[in-house]
């Protein structure tokens, strides 16, 4: 059985993490997916304010809930979760997130654990060819689906 990993803080759930969500959901389909979603306290820590967690999971469940597949969801306090210590196949990855998981093998590696397959799936680009972000959507300079939001 297939065990795949994924993780984020899902802040207004864009296209970008939908397009990470359906990946890790379809690599799951005949397994189990553990998706991580950053806690309240260590969403905190970036700059600005993040909706709930309890929010951010009723989004993440309900996208998933069109999938047919194995899901968990933890929380997250901090950049590994899980993926520290149990043991997957995969990890699922943006750009922005892959030097985290390049570290999260190199920590596993000295605590003895296999490394975990790293898939990166690329950035979703927003109307202006830039890449959909949420500190971009918090800006006002786009939409959760990369169009102008003005």
């Amino acid at each position: 059985m297939v065990r795949v990993a994924v993780g984020g803080t899902f802040e207004f759930l864009h296209l970008g993490h939908r397009t990470v969500l359906t990946h890790a959901c379809r690599l799951a389909s005949d397994g189990e997916l553990v998706i991580g979603i950053t806690s309240d306290r260590f969403a905190s820590l970036k700059d600005r304010h993040v909706a709930s967690f309890a929010d951010r999971y009723k989004q993440v469940l309900n996208l998933i809930s069109s999938f047919d597949v194995n899901a968990t969801v933890v929380q997250l306090d901090d950049p590994f979760g899980p993926a520290l210590t149990e043991d997957f196949d995969y990890i699922i990855v943006s750009i922005e997130t892959l030097p985290n998981a390049e570290r999260l093998n190199k920590l596993r590696e000295e605590k003895g654990l296999d490394k975990i397959k790293v898939v990166c799936v690329d950035y979703v680009l927003a109307f202006d060819g830039k890449p959909i972000s949420s500190t971009r959507i918090a800006k006002g300079e786009i939409d959760r689906w990369g169009k102008n939001s003005w």
